[in-house]
């Protein structure tokens, strides 16, 4: 597998969460929709950490799971 390098967040504009996560500023991650054929994701209480940047095909499968109950 290639080795790739993953920018710093901050340079991320678009960051959005679910409207399912609610007000209470809780644990959930935020997507950005920047880069086609691949979604990177972080942690919406570390804004400034690292990003884990997924294909759509993986980012497609985990929603699915989530779906389905299995995750």
């Amino acid at each position: 597998m290639k080795a790739s390098r993953i920018p710093d967040a901050p340079i991320f504009k678009t960051w959005r969460r679910s409207t399912y996560s609610g007000s209470e500023n809780g644990a959930c991650v935020e997507v950005a929709d920047c880069f086609q054929g691949a979604i990177p994701v972080r942690d919406s209480k570390v804004p400034h950490g690292p990003v884990l940047v997924l294909r759509s095909e993986a980012w497609s499968a985990f929603l699915a799971g989530i779906k389905a109950g299995s995750i």
